[in-house]
């Protein structure tokens, strides 16, 4: 037996329709949903193939740097700054094989696809806001400069301290 929010009336949601299941009642979806998660949690796809492929990137890269600073004084800078770049390339390309790296790509690629989604301001547009904006702050500047002096000219008065009646 599935618990409904809705008891009978016609669906009052914006997305009904539009393949979105409706609310469940609260005490009897709460365990099937965290199942749901843990579920999704336990089966990410990550092995231990790749949580090792991991461990060996962060060490190859951590021994690229490491030999470019150990390397110092006994090698040429070139010889020096070509151990590191390999040791970084290397340790991005296992990275990269792990599913690990394969989950960042395709969160790479969905952060682009997004990025051409955003509205873009033109020129005029955002100087009119960046003049906006600063003559408010300069209006919200000298108001609360205006209650700051008026407040601490009530303190004087209150307390008596010098100038209180000028």
């Amino acid at each position: 037996v599935q618990a409904s929010s809705s008891i009978g009336r016609a669906a009052v949601s914006k997305t009904a329709g539009w393949g979105f299941d409706s609310l469940l009642a609260c005490q009897f979806g709460l365990r099937r949903i965290s199942a749901t998660m843990n579920e999704a949690v336990k089966n990410d796809g990550v092995t231990g193939a790749d949580k090792a492929k991991l461990w060996a990137a962060i060490l190859i890269a951590a021994a690229g740097i490491a030999s470019f600073y150990a390397l110092k004084g006994d090698q040429a800078d070139w010889v020096r700054w070509v151990i590191f770049a390999g040791g970084l390339i290397v340790a991005a390309a296992v990275f990269f094989l792990s599913q690990y790296g394969r989950d960042f790509w395709k969160f790479a690629l969905d952060a682009r696809i997004e990025l051409y989604k955003v509205f873009w301001p033109t020129r005029q547009e955002t100087g009119t806001m960046t003049a906006v904006v600063f003559v408010f702050v300069i209006i919200m500047a000298l108001f609360f400069w205006g209650v700051d002096s008026i407040l601490g000219w009530l303190t004087k008065l209150i307390l008596g301290g010098p100038d209180a009646g000028v």
